[in-house]
């Protein structure tokens, strides 16, 4: 299995339970982050959200300073 440059440096991996409207782009995910976890979005954490089907998984993390 490989790796993307750079997930090596995450400190923390954080799985959000529920369902997500993934149709936001990454600035609601982000605010999603600040509002539901109390959390910083720009720490070196990944987030992972679920669909209401949960097949189709989409992350949220920062990594060298960008949010992808």
């Amino acid at each position: 299995m490989s790796y993307a440059k750079g997930y090596h440096e995450l400190r923390r991996y954080y799985l959000a339970c529920g369902v997500t409207d993934l149709r936001r782009a990454v600035d609601g995910l982000a605010i999603n982050v600040k509002q539901e976890f109390k959390m910083d979005p720009f720490e070196n954490y990944l987030f992972l959200f679920c669909n209401r089907a949960r097949n189709r998984p989409k992350a949220l993390s920062r990594i060298r300073k960008v949010l992808s």
